[in-house]
């Protein structure tokens, strides 16, 4: 099947079911397994039309292709999500919310980010093609079923989409351990993009250069750096928070 994904593990596969079940060629499950969670899975998507295969331990070993399955693996065409930064913000009707990720090559961390993105209400989460992880089982499997909701869009030249960003108005607040002003000098009531760079190197040259302002997570302890992931959660939260309080 071309263009198709495999999706291991409750998470993943609960989403495609709820959001796309058409898209499943197949569901793949241990068919030792006899509990309520495998059980409530299997009418979900037996009621959506899902073809269902009970198959050994190994297969599924095999087919997921040492991503840790739970016993639920599914076969399905990539998801339809929005696939440019334009399509994002054409269909928006208030301030845009994106997470951009310079550099992040751990799909744990990606998985993660996605996981908040989705909970926080971002509406894409934009990175390079290049020393970028792109969406692969291990991701989905983090994100617990984020993958499935919110854009993930990798571009060719970053520094152009951020400027491309800038001619519509996004506010780019890059963080940098550097900065003299806190995040919570951001003004993120307005259309943000918080723009986070790898762990240890963090945001490239270019991509610091083009942020509008840049911003540290204030560190109060001994540790000098908070993972990616738990960056962006703050981040994010604080748009939330500040958005909530104008609301």
């Amino acid at each position: 099947m071309s263009e198709s994904q495999v999706l291991a593990g409750f998470h993943a596969v609960n989403a495609r079911v709820k959001h796309d079940p058409d898209s499943i060629s197949g569901l793949y499950f241990d068919k030792s397994r006899h509990d309520k969670r495998m059980q409530s899975l299997l009418n979900k998507a037996e009621f959506a039309g899902v073809k269902l295969y009970g198959v050994e331990a190994q297969r599924l070993d095999g087919l997921a292709k040492g991503v840790r399955h739970q016993g639920v693996v599914a076969l399905a065409k990539a998801s339809p999500l929005a696939v440019t930064v334009d399509e994002v913000l054409d269909l928006l009707e208030g301030p845009a919310f994106l997470l951009v990720l310079d550099g992040v090559t751990d799909p744990h961390n990606l998985g993660a980010c996605l996981r908040t993105a989705d909970a926080a209400g971002v509406h894409a989460v934009i990175a390079p093609k290049d020393k970028a992880v792109s969406i692969n089982a291990t991701v989905q499997r983090v994100a617990c079923g984020a993958a499935e909701t919110v854009p993930y869009i990798m571009v060719t030249n970053l520094a152009r989409t951020l400027r491309a960003l800038k001619e519509r108005d996004v506010l780019l607040v890059g963080t940098d351990d550097q900065a003299s002003d806190t995040m919570y000098a951001a003004d993120a009531t307005g259309s943000i993009a918080w723009v986070m760079g790898a762990e240890g190197k963090g945001m490239r040259r270019l991509t610091k250069e083009t942020c509008d302002v840049l911003v540290n997570i204030p560190m109060l302890g001994s540790v000098e750096s908070l993972n990616v992931s738990v960056a962006s959660a703050v981040c994010l939260y604080e748009t939330v928070r500040q958005r909530s309080q104008k609301g």
